[in-house]
């Protein structure tokens, strides 16, 4: 954060615990798939700092209860144990909701702050870090209610919290149509996919021109490897992007968290696979996860690559893998972790015909065209929005006019 003196007149150098009018734990009961009381929202439920309300579960609980915990519009909880510490997400519509124990509710004071103010600052790198800072101080990870209080906030005149938050705003709702494009297009890919290949088992009687293959058959595979950790020119300035499981999206991969050098690649047994490849996670809790690289990379030991070819195309094999993921998961072994093998993946049977892939490949790649395209411009609208975030709630980027 800015020193005092950095601040703009008028700011005000404040915590989080001082801009809320209650911090509260939440509350301690067992989450139930039957609709038996209000929503129980749990650190699960917040994936990426947002809620999707409709698979978060029920809880029963007495009136008097359901007063006292229940959320209301501005609301920002924040998880506070485990991997998850830290996660937060900002209550933005009116549902019949309560918060469990492993959560702190921030109620927001809306007379001096504004939460969609506050919401953008508990996603950003200021907040990572702070968190961070405060985890490392504890022997258990976690963290509590009067450490994230402590948050350190430059605020801005509520006008201009509500400025600054509505530009903020503007790049979320671009990047959320972007999203909510491609989840339609893929929809309409994956229902053609099902109704033309989804209709055969292995044992069926087949139409001519179809066959029963194994899909090590039918495509070459490979998996990666990972750097020496304890040397430091294997990753410093990489230029290669190095995919790890817990990065398999669902879709198209546009940059990785880390990338590693020409020198890591030789030294290791890391591969770069091309463009459209589909990955596919093999051990641990991640057993099943899958995604496509825009270009060509490299990954790690728990992933394998599948490479499309001029028989087999990406959006067919990614198809594929998108309706394989229950199987693989149901065939994984292990009684630490659940893995799967490159032989298993190999060895999967598959049902297909050529012309149909052809037709299928016709129809679903302008639409795999269109949500890479879409993925591109969100990746771009994110580093456009977190590069102004930092520099508008510094005050180093003013908004030139202010409206309520």
């Amino acid at each position: 954060m800015s020193s005092v003196n950095d601040i703009p007149k008028g700011w005000e150098e404040t915590t989080l615990g001082d801009v809320s009018t209650r911090k509260q734990y939440g509350y301690t009961e067992s989450a139930s798939t039957e609709e038996i009381g209000p929503r129980f929202l749990r650190i699960t439920d917040i994936q990426n700092d947002f809620i999707n309300w409709k698979s978060v579960p029920f809880c029963p609980i007495s009136d008097s209860d359901l007063e006292k915990y229940k959320l209301q519009i501005g609301d920002v909880v924040i998880a506070r144990t485990g991997n998850s510490t830290g996660a937060t997400a900002t209550i933005k519509e009116n549902i019949n909701a309560v918060f469990a124990s492993y959560l702190i509710r921030f109620q927001i004071n809306k007379d001096i702050a504004d939460y969609n103010f506050i919401d953008f600052l508990v996603r950003s790198r200021l907040w990572s870090g702070f968190v961070k800072s405060v985890k490392s101080g504890s022997a258990q990870g976690g963290a509590n209610a009067n450490d994230f209080a402590l948050f350190p906030i430059n605020l801005p005149t509520l006008p201009e919290q509500k400025a600054i938050a509505n530009i903020l705003t503007a790049f979320d709702d671009k990047i959320e149509n972007l999203q909510a494009q491609n989840k339609t297009l893929e929809q309409t890919a994956q229902t053609i996919f099902k109704e033309w290949f989804g209709k055969y088992q292995v044992g069926d009687e087949l139409p001519d021109g179809w066959r029963v293959g194994k899909l090590g058959e039918l495509v070459d595979s490979t998996s990666g490897g990972t750097p020496s950790r304890k040397k430091e020119v294997f990753y410093l300035n990489g230029k290669y992007n190095w995919v790890k499981s817990k990065e398999l999206n669902g879709t198209f991969i546009i940059e990785t968290e880390e990338k590693i050098t020409e020198e890591g690649l030789k030294k290791s047994s890391a591969k770069i696979f091309p463009s459209n490849s589909i990955l596919l996670a093999m051990y641990g809790n991640t057993v099943g996860e899958y995604a496509l690289v825009s270009k060509p990379m490299t990954c790690n030991q728990a992933v394998c690559a599948l490479i499309p070819n001029e028989k087999i195309p990406f959006t067919y094999l990614f198809f594929l893998i998108k309706n394989l993921k229950a199987e693989f998961i149901n065939n994984s072994i292990g009684s630490a972790q659940q893995n799967i093998s490159q032989v298993l993946i190999k060895n999967t049977n598959v049902i297909y015909s050529d012309i149909m892939i052809s037709k299928f490949h016709s129809i679903s790649e302008p639409l795999m065209n269109k949500i890479l395209n879409n993925a591109q411009q969100i990746q771009t609208l994110k580093k456009t929005r977190d590069t102004l975030l930092p520099r508008l709630m510094s005050g180093q980027l003013r908004v030139n006019e202010f409206k309520d």
